[in-house]
């Protein structure tokens, strides 16, 4: 008989609106416990101390508008936060400030989270929706360099971009991005040429979260709809459907693959959390906390599996913390 799905190891409360962001940052050398920050609907950014369960300090610094994406760069003081206020900011945390150093105006009205890759030392490439309506900009940080605007064909009628993803297959290698779209579409974009490598109809519904794998070149997209889908990227450098998995309920919010690429979690409309093996996609558990929509699921990237953490944030105001399928 299967093992009944677990409970959450703790909940995190204090949060006065809706989560919409969490990124777990693991200091060098490890500490015994990570730190969490998540980003609110009302325009708060909490760091959550795991070890007392309480809120160490609040962040205000997107005119009370939504933040919906929060991001680590070099190390723990140094935060990245996007809101609804269409701005990107950079904040700097030592010593207990709570300082914004520096920003960017996306000029994008979207909730379309930004994505980030280290390209070197303290120098990351950053893709952002643009002000035109298909449009994504790559920009270098910290210099806000535009790199390139990445534009569809004027007959290609993707609509939004609604998530990106930029990755490399190797360090040195040239950066891509992929982007999912209100028309079901995922794109491979290559950066260097501006233009389309590659172009996936996977969902009859808008893309709203994916995900890759750039050592086994295969990613996960997930949408409103009932479907999870995972493609690959062939030796052409075409994106293929290799497996779908047909969900219960519709409404993908967030899929995320665990930094050691062992399993894979979904946050569910429906209000749950749903655990694939990502080999396979074999289904492992479904977890049933959350009493509103689930918004996004993230991982702390601990290389010790017996301090692996997963959290899962809510409308519902709360953070879950999980302690699952940690073998080695």
């Amino acid at each position: 008989m299967a093992l009944p799905p677990p409970d959450p190891q703790y909940v995190l409360r204090g949060a006065t609106d809706a989560v919409n962001t969490l990124c777990f940052h693991c200091a060098d050398p490890e500490p015994e416990l990570p730190i969490l920050f998540s980003g609110s609907s009302d325009g708060l950014i909490h760091v959550w101390n795991i070890k007392t369960h309480r809120v160490d300090r609040t962040l205000n610094g997107h005119g009370g508008k939504s933040v919906f994406c929060v991001k680590t760069l070099c190390d723990r003081n140094t935060l990245l936060s996007q809101g609804r206020d269409q701005n990107v900011c950079l904040w700097d945390l030592a010593e207990g400030r709570k300082d914004v150093t520096d920003s960017v105006f996306t000029e994008s009205t979207g909730f379309c989270k930004c994505s980030l890759l280290k390209v070197a030392e303290r120098r990351w490439l950053m893709a952002t929706p643009g002000k035109d309506l298909e449009e994504v900009r790559i920009l270098e940080l910290p210099s806000k360099t535009s790199v390139c605007t990445l534009k569809p064909e004027a007959d290609a009628k993707l609509g939004m971009p609604l998530c990106l993803k930029l990755w490399q297959p190797s360090i040195g290698s040239r950066p891509s991005l992929l982007a999912g779209y209100e028309d079901g579409s995922v794109v491979l974009w290559n950066l260097s040429a501006g233009k389309t490598l590659s172009r996936l109809a996977c969902h009859q519904e808008p893309v709203m979260a994916l995900d890759f794998d750039s050592e086994k070149a295969k990613g996960v997209s997930g949408s409103s709809e009932k479907m999870l889908c995972v493609w690959k990227q062939n030796e052409q450098q075409n994106l293929e459907i290799q497996q779908t998995y047909q969900l219960t309920n519709p409404g993908i919010a967030d899929v995320t693959l665990r930094p050691d690429k062992k399993i894979l979690a979904t946050a569910g409309w429906d209000y749950r959390i749903r655990i694939f093996g990502w080999k396979k996609l074999k289904p492992l558990a479904v977890l049933d906390y959350h009493t509103a929509t689930v918004h996004c699921v993230a991982f702390s990237d601990h290389s010790q599996p017996c301090q692996r953490l997963m959290a899962a944030a809510s409308k519902d105001c709360r953070i879950s913390i999980w302690a699952i399928y940690n073998q080695p």
